[in-house]
């Protein structure tokens, strides 16, 4: 097949991936309302193009934390890359550096903090679950200090796992010789994943105690919530349902995030993941107001089928098409796209 877009790269991994892995990383929870709800919202949005603009050359560049990055993509956090690919989030995080954008490294991963560090120029950002022992998460952040991380991304969805029948149904587990890296295995409780720890606004406040990096909150879905994070001193918000994997029935990020750019109204930097595909994709959600978008699906079928070379595909490929759909709509830089471009 020739590759032209995601969904080729998606088809080939589902063709080369043993279906209980493939249904891990693309199934949802419950019925996996919020996971087709994703994608269909982006495709009830129009654009309204402008003409006759001067888009002899196209700028993509964008800065997020204080860092530049060549386009407004940030590779989301997402577990376990080593079961599609022997290098892992290495592989990974060498495509988001030859790209010139972040990879965003997981608690779940399977290399460690300074492994996924070492293989990017770019420096990362670590996404941290708080567990029971808040001394493990506080080693975590220590570590993830120490190597070269830009900011935390604290996961803020999950009080406890969503339902995913996909894996009840294929009983679903590591195989043996892969585990996470970052995390004693001892500390595992049930088949795979660590149980988060029950948390409140108040754990906000003690990251902030113990790190000076930015701290970004994952998963805020209201303007209520996006207004408290502000609030409790949160750098950033990425705008996320957890990728359709927690409360089935949620709002479509691209829905969500209009009220929640309002009611920040610039005050912290906003981010949205979520059924992102296509460069149009990309251009609809920085016009409502994100500063950039984050995708982690994609890269894992990138990574899947082609490893490094896979994710810097997939990359460059949302690179071309934002690109031409900047050009298209009339816009020669980041800082042209508003909110006059879309119709709903």
């Amino acid at each position: 097949m020739t590759i032209v877009n995601l969904f080729d790269y998606e088809q080939l991994a589902q063709a080369s991936l043993r279906p209980e892995i493939w249904d891990y990383f693309h199934g949802g929870s419950g019925d996996e309302i919020t996971l087709r709800e994703n994608r269909s919202a982006f495709e009830r949005i129009k654009l309204l193009p402008r003409v006759l603009r001067n888009v002899d050359s196209v700028d993509m560049e964008t800065v997020v934390q204080g860092s530049t990055i060549s386009l407004p993509v940030i590779i989301a956090p997402t577990a376990f890359h080593s079961l599609l690919h022997p290098e892992g989030e290495c592989a990974t995080a060498q495509a988001a550096s030859s790209c010139e954008t972040i990879i965003v490294a997981g608690t779940f991963a399977t290399r460690s903090i300074e492994e996924v560090a070492s293989c990017t120029h770019v420096p990362p950002w670590f996404q941290v679950y708080v567990y029971h022992d808040l001394g493990l998460t506080g080693a975590l952040l220590q570590r993830a200090e120490a190597a070269g991380y830009h900011a935390i991304v604290l996961t803020v969805d999950v009080p406890r796992l969503g339902r995913r029948e996909r894996d009840q149904r294929n009983n679903f587990t590591l195989p043996q010789g892969l585990h996470i890296a970052n995390i004693d295995e001892t500390l595992i409780s049930g088949r795979y994943l660590p149980e988060p720890a029950m948390i409140t606004w108040k754990i906000v406040a003690w990251l902030r105690s113990i790190t000076s990096l930015p701290i970004i909150l994952k998963g805020i879905l209201t303007p209520e919530d996006a207004l408290l994070a502000l609030e409790y001193g949160a750098d950033g918000i990425i705008v996320s349902n957890h990728g359709g994997r927690q409360l089935d029935g949620a709002i479509a990020t691209i829905e969500a995030l209009p009220p929640i750019c309002d009611a920040i109204a610039g005050r912290c930097e906003i981010y949205v993941d979520g059924g992102i595909r296509r460069g149009t994709d990309i251009l609809k959600a920085l016009a409502f107001g994100a500063r950039a978008v984050l995708i982690g699906r994609p890269v894992l079928w990138g990574l899947a089928v082609n490893g490094a070379a896979g994710v810097q595909q997939t990359l460059e490929l949302l690179r071309d098409e934002l690109e031409l759909a900047m050009t298209l709509a009339g816009c020669s830089n980041i800082g042209m796209i508003d909110r006059s471009l879309l119709r709903r």
